[in-house]
Parts: C-alpha cells; structure tokens; sequence
C-alpha cells in the first residue's frame, strides 16, 4: 500500500470519528428541545425494536416541547413505555391520539452530569483515533518490511500520521468545548 494510501484511508478514519462524535453530541440535551433527543429511542414494535422516527413523526412545537404523533394511533402505548423505560428524564403527556414531552429546566447538577456524559464521548473520539494511528503505523511498518516504502517513506508517513492526530485531536477538544458551553448555558 503505498504512503499515499495509507495517509488516506487514516483520515478517513479521523472524519468517520468526529462524525460519529458530533452525533454522539446531537443526543445530548442542552435546554432546547431537538428530534434528537427522542429519534433513535427504541420502540418495541410488534415484537422488534424500532426506531421511534420509523414509526412517529416528532415535531417541536416550542422551544421546550417534543410533539410525538404515532402513524398507527395503536403504537401510542408503545412509544409511551419506551420513553418512560429510558432515561430521558421526561413524562409523556397523552391526549389520545399524541404525545408531548415538557423538557424541564436542567438543574446546575444535571448540567454537570450532561457535560460528565460529553467528556466521556469525547475521550471515546480520541481512543478511537489513537487505535487509527496504531494501525496506520503498523501498515507503514509492514509495508517497509515488505519492500514497498524506504525507511525514509516510513518515518515521512508516522510524521504525518502524527500531525494529523494533533489536528483531529484539536478538533474533539473544540466540539467538546462548544457542546459544553451549550449545556453549562443557564
């Protein structure tokens, strides 16, 4: 596999991370109400776990309100026990034929936990792209051995491979500031 190659399929890597990351960091509540919170809420639908966006549309009516409408009136008991079996912190209200959710106010100790849960994301990210590096120098390393890159290919690649960790490393640390202010935002 050539320098080239190798260098790319690694930042293909870092994008597919901080990627992941950011949707990781969309689940997260900040005080606003967002589909997010609730879409890829689990429901158990005849038997098979479904994500609630499959089976209801949710819209945000205000700011701090989800408006869950099931196509199926009969699936409103179901998404109604998914939600409360979560831990969203939030009671369905039922009318019958929807549900709303009222997000309450996040408490300063709620907020601490929230932005707890994104470090923990975050420090997810940089494993992840620590194992990507690992891997990136142990296909360099192969390949020298193999006769494919020179030495001075070889060391070129770590280089780079290394600089484009800081980079990427750079980047978790800003998503993870930016996602913090959110939440610690009264």
């Amino acid at each position: 596999m050539p320098a080239d190659d190798i260098l790319l399929d690694f930042e293909e890597q870092l994008e597919k991370t901080i990627e992941h990351l950011r949707h990781e960091m969309r689940t997260v509540r900040t005080g606003r109400a967002t589909p997010a919170l609730v879409e890829n809420l689990k429901v158990d639908y005849y038997g098979s776990p479904t994500e609630l966006r499959a089976i209801a549309s949710i819209t945000i009516p205000e700011a701090t309100q989800i408006l869950i409408k099931p196509f199926s009136p009969g699936d409103l008991k179901a998404i109604e026990k998914a939600i409360n079996d979560s831990k969203l912190g939030m009671t369905p209200h039922s009318d019958g034929k929807q549900l709303r959710l009222i997000l309450p106010a996040l408490s300063q100790e709620r907020r601490q936990q929230l932005a707890g849960q994104v470090k923990g994301f975050g420090e997810e990210a940089k494993i992840r792209i620590l194992n990507a590096r690992r891997d990136a120098n142990k296909i360099a390393d192969t390949e020298e051995k193999g006769s494919v890159l020179t030495e001075d290919e070889t060391k070129s690649v770590k280089d780079q491979v290394q600089e484009l960790l800081k980079t990427y490393e750079g980047k978790i640390d800003e998503l993870l500031e930016a996602k913090k202010k959110e939440i610690m935002t009264v």
